[in-house]
This record gives C-alpha cells, sequence and structure tokens, in this order.
C-alpha cells in the first residue's frame, strides 16, 4: 500500500494533466486546484469513564464556482488535512463530471470509532457538529456520510445544527434516515453507479459481462452494493476484501450471503463457503476481468500496479491509484474508469436528497434509481466522446477535460472578486 503518497498532490496531478490536454493556463490550474478554505480545529469530548480527550478535526470547502460545498464527513485514524483537502478538491470534479450544482468539500475525525462507545460518538458527532455550524448551511456546505460514519451520525449532525440555530433545516446534511428526511436509494446510490459504470465500461470495451470473473477489494458500503448488483448482471464475483483479509472461490461468492456473514461476525474472512483466504494484496493482483478497489485512497501504488492482472478497472473508493499505477496502467491495456464517475452516485442522490428536503416532497425509490441511472449513463457517454476528441492517454484524463471544461467556465463567469 501506498499509504505515503500525499492524495492531495494526486489530486492535482490529475487536474494538471487534464488542464494540459485543454490547454488552461496555470494561474487558472492553480487556482481550480486550491481550496477557499480549511477549518482545522480541536474538539475536546468528555469519556463515559469522566475522562477528557482531544481529537483534531477538519472541514475542507473546495471551490463554489458550481453551487454549495457538498462532500461527506470520515472517522478514521489517518484522517489529516491533506487527505479532506485532496477529497474536496475530487467531489468539486465529481459533481462537475456527473453535472450536478455542486461544489466540493469534505470533513473528518481523526480517531478510530470502533474503540468509542455509541454515547461517546454521539458527543464527537455533537461537538463536531458544533465546531463546523458556522461554516455549514443549506446553501452553504452541506455534509454527508462517508468512512465510518452513516445515516446516525448525519442524524446527530442535523439535530445539534437545528436546535443551535433554532430552525427547522433537514437539508443541512444528506444521508439521513428516512424518518429524518433522508432520501430512499441513497445507501445504495454509489454502489449502484460502480455497477452502472461497469456495465456501461464492458459495453463500450466489447466485453460480456456475464461470466466475467470479478474481485471487490473492500467489503463495506460501496463495495458490498456493487458487488450484489454487479453479480446481478451474470457477473462472478470471485474475491471479495476487508481490513480483516480476503476470501477467494473460483467458482464465486454469493455477495449477500458473505454480507450478512460480515454484518453478524464484523469480517468477511472465516466465510464458510470460501475456498481459500488471501491478503488484500494478493486480490488486487489477481488475473480478474474487472477489479473494484472499494476501500481508501492509494490502495495501488506503482510497484502494485507492475502486478496488477485485471482487464478492467472501476474505482468504488476515491482516489485509490497514485499517479505511479496511473502512469503503469496507461502503458499497457488495463482500463481504467474513474472514481469522479464511478462513485458519483452518492453524491448525485445526496442531490435528490437536498432537492426533496427543500421542496417538502419525498420520492420513491423506483424513481431515484430512475433519476439516478441516466445521470450515470450520460456522463459515461461524455466520458467516451473526451476520450475519442481530446489528446488524453486515459479515461481519467478524459472524464477530468469534462469536469474541469465546465468548473473553470463557471469560475471565469463568476469573475474574481474582490
Amino acid at each position: 500500500m501506498a499509504s505515503d503518497t500525499n492524495p492531495y498532490e494526486t489530486f492535482r496531478t490529475q487536474v494538471a494533466d487534464a488542464a494540459d490536454a485543454l490547454g488552461v493556463d496555470g494561474g487558472t490550474v492553480d487556482r481550480l486546484t486550491r481550496p477557499d478554505r480549511v477549518l482545522e480545529t480541536h474538539i475536546s469530548v468528555e469519556m463515559d469513564d469522566g475522562s477528557v480527550e482531544t481529537f483534531e478535526a477538519y472541514r475542507s470547502q473546495f471551490n463554489d464556482a458550481r453551487g454549495p460545498y457538498k462532500g461527506g464527513v470520515r472517522y478514521h485514524p489517518q484522517v489529516t488535512r491533506d487527505e479532506v483537502k485532496a477529497l474536496s478538491g475530487w467531489m468539486v470534479y465529481k459533481c462537475a463530471a456527473v453535472n450536478i450544482p455542486f461544489g466540493g468539500g469534505k470533513g473528518g475525525i481523526a480517531f478510530n470509532p470502533a474503540e468509542y462507545s455509541d454515547s461517546e460518538l454521539e458527543r464527537i458527532t455533537r461537538s463536531y457538529a458544533e465546531a463546523i455550524r458556522p461554516v455549514i448551511g443549506v446553501d452553504r456546505d452541506i455534509p454527508a456520510p462517508d468512512v465510518n460514519t452513516g445515516q446516525r451520525e448525519m442524524n446527530w449532525i442535523k439535530d445539534t445544527y437545528e436546535t443551535l440555530e433554532n430552525t427547522i433545516e433537514p437539508g443541512v446534511v444528506t444521508g439521513k434516515a428516512i424518518d429524518s428526511g433522508g432520501s430512499r436509494g441513497r445507501v445504495e446510490a454509489t454502489g449502484r453507479s460502480v455497477m452502472l459504470t461497469s456495465r456501461e465500461a464492458f459495453e463500450h470495451l466489447d466485453m460480456e459481462m456475464e461470466g466475467a470473473t470479478v474481485a471487490v477489494q473492500g467489503y463495506g458500503n460501496a463495495g458490498s452494493v456493487a458487488a450484489k448488483l454487479i453479480d446481478d448482471l451474470g457477473a462472478t464475483i470471485v474475491a471479495v476484501s476487508d481490513s480483516s483479509g480476503a476470501i477467494y472461490d473460483p467458482d464465486g461468492l454469493d455477495a449477500r450471503e458473505v454480507k450478512s456473514h460480515k454484518d453478524e461476525t464484523g469480517q468477511v474472512v472465516g466465510y464458510p463457503e470460501a475456498s481459500e483466504e488471501l491478503t488484500n494484496e494478493e486480490l488486487l493482483t489477481m488475473d480478474v476481468d474487472l477489479l473494484v478497489p472499494a476501500a481508501l485512497e492509494n490502495a495501488i501504488d506503482r510497484n502494485l500496479a507492475e502486478r496488477v492482472q485485471a482487464d478492467v478497472i472501476v474505482e468504488a473508493a476515491n482516489g485509490p491509484l497514485t499517479n505511479g499505477a496511473d502512469e503503469v496502467f496507461a502503458g499497457r491495456e488495463t482500463r481504467v474508469f474513474p472514481d469522479i464517475l464511478a462513485n458519483a452516485g452518492g453524491v448525485t442522490v445526496s442531490y435528490f436528497e437536498w432537492v426533496q428536503n427543500r421542496q417538502r416532497f419525498y420520492w420513491t425509490e423506483s424513481r431515484v434509481n430512475d433519476e439516478l441511472e441516466p445521470i450515470i449513463v450520460e456522463a459515461f457517454d461524455t466520458l467516451v466522446d473526451a476520450y475519442d476528441t481530446n489528446d488524453v492517454d486515459t479515461y481519467r484524463e478524459a472524464m477530468y477535460t469534462v469536469a474541469l471544461e465546465r468548473v473553470a467556465r463557471a469560475a471565469t463567469e463568476g469573475g474574481i472578486w474582490p
């Protein structure tokens, strides 16, 4: 793993590559690869035993030329300032790639939530919500779930914000529970867009999805949903992994049963129907038709990329490939379909949730899915057109040229103030 690779530098390089293809000047690139602001704070919280712990916390707001800042909140020991800057930057171009009217945001707290009780997690979350309250709002910055957060944490942030602001504003966060103003279809949205991107990619490349072998690295929400929906297309999920390790069966794993096993035990390892246990690295280098990295950023670096054998990679995680890995894959026949398209289902349905909150009119799950699919398919078609038209080497560069043109146009039209 390439955990020492700076994700913010990876992001800046990806945008710069697209800018070179478009002939965008360096000053504009510099402007569009820096966050507007980053809130860095420390929150002190009383633990169940009466002790007090202090946590580093962040909220990065990155370019609101196309709309309010939008992005998740993650709880993980590896959360850093540069990580949230990169993730908020990726969100800008992700929203632009699927043409929804948001900028980019990302927040996080540097800690391991598994080591804390539910009551401690609530106090930590509410303290974080209080700290970021001055910079968020339904028309300003809308947080959402990310790694190790979900509906529960979003409900706490919403309640804290509404209590302190003395208002009712469900659209201040997305990814909430249904009864708190959440949208149907939101939980599966990221995995669904991974499936849609995989389906369109295989069709574009004249490959058959029926019987295709698939490995999924990371079996959280995005990875497990993607595995289930790709399995429904007739593919064979031969390997999946999480932080505990990987499991493998050449005849195929039942994606739903593996998820049930993880829900019961907390890990995929130990699933009784698997024929073999592997390491995460062994999974990433398997000879499969489709590899879906769905864990954290920098999962595949240059050295590991040299040993990756997958024909197609569809990125469910944010930034799972380093720039070095991209260079390796660009020099051979491995086709990489980028995160800013593949996992954009989450922010797209978050947009639907925000719209529903504003209108106080809520959609059925079938409508949510019906609205999501054409957005992802149209974005994929735009990607292919850009790949065929622009002077680019990879599908990532092609998608970034589309997104960069949209962001740059909005920023130019808005001008520079003062």
